[in-house]
């Protein structure tokens, strides 16, 4: 099980939750409209509070707060 990410306890309108690409605990990692394969650790766990678009992103979004 994985820590609680600073994505979801931000309320990040983009952060979509865990996904289990085998179904399993040993690949679950977090996603979001941002990074749909894996939020990297630096945004989910780090300082990078991701208000900008990074180089290693295809898409412009950014952290916004959800409702």
């Amino acid at each position: 099980m994985l820590a609680e990410p600073k994505c979801f306890i931000r309320n990040c309108k983009y952060y979509i939750g865990v996904s289990q690409p085998d179904g399993t605990e040993m690949t679950e990692r977090n996603v979001c409209e941002a990074y749909p394969e894996q939020i990297p650790n630096d945004i989910a766990y780090g300082d990078d509070l991701h208000l900008k678009k990074r180089t290693d992103q295809t898409n412009d979004i950014v952290y916004e707060k959800g409702e």
